[in-house]
């Protein structure tokens, strides 16, 4: 069971590192380009909580000896199913995808993939992440506390801060202060 929980942990860490690497790099063209941050004081926060959840999990699933929870297939199957979910959003976001809140005034706001039935998707799947991968290893406190510290970060900054910063280049975009 443990040999299953590094691998399936490691592999979640390269992906998140990769992640970082794409956001890095998107962040760059995008600020190159004009764009603006928001929200950049909370960012820590969001970064802080993200580490803690690991730890947690680790701490939790290494001294509690905890194994697999018995209906693990399907736990494992809707943590998949984020995945692909993640990647798709990623993909329909392409050069604008990014781990903070970055607005490019006068691109088009993206509608296709995910982003075409749900407003902010990639939280959603963040949220199924955050609860599926501890669930799956019986790691019940991480689940239940990471889930409530990601969903008030998500309500009371994050989202509200993205939301700002799109009402802001919608006006940048009304008003013409913006190069095309």
């Amino acid at each position: 069971m443990l040999t299953a929980f590094w691998l399936l942990l490691v592999l979640v860490v390269i992906q998140r590192l990769v992640e970082v690497m794409v956001a890095k790099r998107n962040e760059k063209q995008l600020k190159a380009a004009g764009a603006k941050e928001f929200g950049a004081d909370h960012y820590k926060w969001i970064v802080l909580m993200h580490v803690a959840f690991f730890t947690s999990l680790i701490i939790e699933v290494t001294i509690g000896g905890i194994g697999l929870i018995p209906f693990w297939p399907i736990v494992l199957a809707v943590f998949i199913l984020a995945q692909a979910g993640r990647f798709w959003a990623l993909l329909s976001l392409g050069r604008f995808w990014n781990t903070k809140i970055i607005v490019l005034p006068g691109a088009d706001l993206v509608k296709k993939g995910p982003y075409k039935w749900v407003s902010h998707p990639n939280y959603w799947i963040v949220a199924i992440e955050i609860l599926t991968l501890p669930l799956l290893f019986e790691a019940y406190i991480t689940a239940v506390l990471f889930t409530v510290l990601n969903a008030v970060l998500l309500l009371t900054v994050r989202i509200p801060k993205e939301e700002e910063a799109l009402k802001w280049a919608v006006k940048q975009e009304r008003e013409g202060n913006y190069n095309h």
